[in-house]
């Protein structure tokens, strides 16, 4: 079990330092950002789905309704980007609060359409509201100067804003898995009437953590918005929950590099494929999708964990005497 704990430690360390390192090996830097914040996403659908066991339809409604409200605080009011992000999360935050409220009632699909149907409604309030810009979106959002000191128009200097955030905000989630607090949405996950028989109130729990989820999923769009400079409908659309769903289960859900290995993967087809196939792209990552499921049920990751494991536990039944 150590030496299990000391090469997920290691690895840590290596992809931190390659993070570190991005600009100066040759990286694009505004992909590389993609990535994170997407993995971001990933990682925050992950924490509800792979670690409470809720299956969201409508993630992209918190998403997107952050990179709305970051992009109209930063180009209309002028504030911060730290201002503006911390808006975006707060927004939604209180949208996933409104939402949780009225779906956590009900359980498998039931849940997952209810969130399908209120995303839809923001979507709408996204196509329709003034500030928004309708189908043209909010374009030519600036990055702005950080605490109003450092500017963030230099791809590096924002480069390393986003890894910042992005370690940051995977530390908190590892953080909230392997609390008590976490341990008790794994019990919801597994086994939902016994956590209930031992006295825990079981919709607060799934209520506060789709509440976290919604944030964390705001503050990836949020950080989107300002890396690429415009927020649009295709942030809120239905398509970009797919696609967080599609991240999380290709690299292994209730992992915790999983998302993120899933969000790559995904974001560098898309990157790599779209001049050459165009809207093929989108035929492509589902085959490949098909595949992974048939092949690798657990996701990347997952399976990889349970190969290791296998091992493990071979190697113990070996060294046992006869």
């Amino acid at each position: 079990m150590n030496n299990s704990k000391n090469i997920t430690r290691i690895t840590y360390i290596a992809l931190l330092a390659l993070l570190l390192a991005a600009p100066a090996i040759g990286l694009y830097p505004v992909f590389v950002m993609k990535l994170l914040c997407f993995a971001l996403f990933a990682c925050a659908f992950n924490l509800l789905l792979g670690f409470t066991g809720l299956l969201s339809f409508g993630h992209a409604a918190f998403f997107g309704s952050a990179a709305y409200i970051t992009g109209w605080f930063v180009k209309q009011q002028g504030w911060t980007p730290e201002l503006a992000i911390l808006a975006g999360a707060i927004g939604a935050g209180l949208i996933g609060l409104v939402v949780g409220l009225v779906a956590i009632r009900r359980q498998g699909i039931y849940f997952a359409m209810i969130t399908l149907a209120i995303a839809q409604m923001v979507y709408f309030v996204c196509l329709q509201a003034p500030f928004t810009g309708g189908e043209d979106g909010l374009q030519g959002v600036p990055r702005g100067n950080l605490f109003g000191l450092i500017g963030l128009q230099s791809d590096t200097a924002m480069y390393y804003f986003v890894a910042a955030v992005f370690v940051l905000c995977f530390l908190f989630i590892s953080r909230i898995v392997n609390s008590p607090f976490g341990q008790v949405l794994k019990m919801i996950r597994e086994n939902e009437p016994r956590a209930i028989s031992l006295g825990y109130q079981v919709d607060r729990y799934k209520l506060l953590a789709f509440v976290l989820s919604s944030a964390l999923a705001g503050l990836a769009g949020s950080l989107k918005t300002l890396v690429m400079g415009f927020a649009t409908l295709s942030d809120v659309h239905w398509s970009m929950s797919g696609e967080v769903i599609l991240m999380t289960l290709l690299g292994g859900v209730g992992t915790f590099f999983g998302p993120v290995m899933g969000a790559g993967i995904v974001i560098a087809l898309q990157n790599l494929l779209a001049d050459k196939v165009g809207s093929w792209v989108t035929v492509i990552i589902g085959v490949i999708f098909v595949v992974c499921v048939l092949a690798f049920r657990k996701g990347l990751i997952g399976e990889l964990q349970a190969f290791r494991e296998r091992r493990r536990t071979a190697g113990q039944a070996d060294s046992k005497p006869a």
